[in-house]
């Protein structure tokens, strides 16, 4: 079965009205990234009890943390970003996921990724390591511009790293945006690691976001691959039709719906299941 959830901060920075919108639309679980427009790691305590209650009051659960580590260059200061990890986990366990979305570092512009792999890894294995020790998966999403934005360096991170505690989150979006086709070049190379997907869609021409199915996504191709693969996993909608950056976005209530559509649509024309 397939599990639908999403990035509820996209519809409104209010927590009530994310929550809201998903019971409308029967979304179960939801991409935890932000409440009240603040990142979710930076969140008082207090702050979290509320939110744990408001998603005990809603039924809702929380597929992954969508968290911000990194996502910072990867010459920046390690220290701080090391004690964020440590709070994550903590978040983590007391919002009762064992998934942390990340990345692995941006990569500063005109250099090769490949000289910073040594770095990368080291510090990524880190990160890895507190997610290990606390019982917890780091999903790895390939963003534009960070060491892992291109399928085979997701997979080598994934040859380098804990089978147990990194694995990859498969977004179709931003392989277009890096200019791979995300089934036809990237699916293959990284499908033994991919455990989770994000829901979205892009345009080679100029690298714009639309509804899934609406680009050049290839998704009518990567749900065949996925069901054929026996994908048994959440997809997790980002809409990213508004406003957006690099650390999250504001579709609004009614592009949120049509993201959501979208998704459904495919599942139906293509006979999926899905809760």
């Amino acid at each position: 079965m397939w599990t639908i959830s999403g990035f509820a901060d996209e519809v409104d920075d209010d927590f009530a009205a994310q929550l809201d919108l998903m019971d409308e639309l029967g979304v179960r679980f939801i991409e935890l990234r932000s409440a009240w427009g603040t990142r979710i790691l930076d969140l008082s305590d207090a702050e979290l009890r509320r939110v744990k209650v408001m998603l005990e009051d809603a039924g809702i659960g929380v597929s992954a943390l969508g968290t911000d580590l990194g996502k910072i260059s990867v010459n920046d200061d390690f220290a701080p970003h090391l004690e964020r990890a440590r709070r994550a986990m903590d978040v983590a366990d007391y919002l009762e996921t064992d998934a942390l979305r990340g990345f692995s570092f941006f990569i500063p512009e005109g250099d090769d990724p490949d000289t910073h792999r040594d770095l990368v890894v080291d510090r990524l294995g880190q990160l890895v390591s507190l997610a290990d020790d606390a019982g917890l998966r780091y999903l790895h999403e390939n963003e534009k511009d960070i060491f892992g934005d291109a399928p085979q360096r997701c997979a080598w991170l994934a040859s380098q790293l804990s089978p147990h505690a990194f694995r990859l989150i498969f977004d179709p979006a931003n392989y277009v945006q890096c200019g791979v086709r995300p089934v036809s070049e990237a699916y293959p190379v990284v499908r033994d690691a991919t455990v989770y997907v994000h829901v979205k869609d892009a345009r080679f021409v100029d690298g714009s976001v639309c509804p899934t199915g609406q680009g050049d996504g290839e998704w009518p191709a990567l749900l065949d691959a996925l069901a054929a693969d026996g994908y048994d996993g959440f997809f997790s909608i980002e809409p990213h039709l508004g406003a957006h950056d690099a650390f999250g976005g504001q579709s609004g209530p009614a592009l949120w719906t049509t993201a959501h559509s979208a998704l459904i649509d495919l599942f139906r024309s293509s006979g999926r299941r899905w809760a």
